[in-house]
């Protein structure tokens, strides 16, 4: 592999873990918001929002010009493919962040956040994508599996959530409209845990050919 050829996909790499660290970012301070009713926060993940948005551009444009240029065959060619796709499910995430930063807003002094496992639902999340993340620049498949078991983690998290807030609504109906909120919150880390999944599974093309979906 040529010198010139090898720094730009060490840059590629780089640029993944930025745009990678900008959403595990977003993800914690949403999620914070809610737990520590922070308004504040809420407007630091606009702004992070936007930045995933500005990278996902500018790292589009980097692997296109690396397929013009270089035009790259097998394995490179495998790994511009998958950073293309990781870079879309990091948007995603991005979005639903923000999604949890905004509903976070109707949350404030409602004492149900604090009955769920909301906070751990994140930790959990922000760990898939880092791994996945970590996974690509390393190319190491058996961290991309690990990330794929991973996602069960999460799901279960969820459907723990989920009949925690059933109990809730339950106990007292005037809780419903904050649990539907917190359901809604739950969904989006449930969905930011799949996008961490599909970064996995594109790692595992990358090294593999081969794409389990497919």
């Amino acid at each position: 592999m040529r010198d010139s050829y090898k720094k730009q996909l060490e840059a590629l790499h780089v640029s993944l873990i930025r745009m990678g660290a900008f959403c595990e970012e977003a993800i914690a301070n949403a999620v914070k918001g809610l737990l520590d009713e922070d308004k504040g926060l809420a407007a630091d993940v606009a702004q992070t929002e936007k930045d995933i948005n500005l990278m996902e551009r500018e790292i589009e444009t980097f692997c296109l010009r690396l397929l013009l240029r270089e035009q790259p065959v097998a394995g490179d060619l495998r790994q511009i493919t998958a950073a293309q796709r990781i870079i879309a499910d990091m948007e995603r995430i991005g979005d639903q962040a923000l999604d949890i930063a905004e509903l976070s807003a109707f949350m404030v002094g409602s004492p149900v956040k604090s009955d769920i496992r909301i906070g751990d639902m994140a930790q959990a999340t922000v760990k898939m994508l880092s791994d996945s993340v970590d996974s690509f620049v390393g190319s190491d498949l058996a961290k991309a599996r690990s990330v794929i078991e991973y996602d069960d983690v999460v799901d279960n998290l969820f459907y723990k959530v989920k009949d925690e807030l059933i109990v809730l609504i339950a106990k007292d109906g005037k809780n419903g409209g904050a649990c539907l909120d917190l359901l809604m919150i739950a969904k989006y880390l449930e969905r930011i845990g799949d996008h961490a999944a599909n970064i996995a599974e594109w790692v595992e093309y990358s090294v593999t050919g081969n794409r389990r979906r497919d």
